[in-house]
């Protein structure tokens, strides 16, 4: 797995050791902040654009790889 990004982080912010750290010891989990969005009608059409735009990378990378392997051939 790579580093986080935004088609996979957009509710949260990017995590870290010290967040990590600091999120054990925070018993009344006022250390974790979600962005927010309006309506949940625009959270659900961010979530489903973020998981369609990481579908179209896979595939591009996918097309990417077999090109190269066909060029190898």
């Amino acid at each position: 797995m790579g580093k986080f990004n935004d088609i996979t982080c957009f509710l949260f912010a990017d995590p870290s050791f010290v967040s990590g750290a600091a999120t054990a010891i925070d018993i009344g989990g006022t250390l974790v902040i979600y962005n927010q969005f309006r309506t949940t009608q625009e959270a659900d059409f961010r979530a489903m654009a973020s998981d369609w735009a990481a579908v179209g990378k896979d595939i591009q990378e996918s097309v990417k790889k077999f090109e190269k392997e066909q060029e190898c051939q």
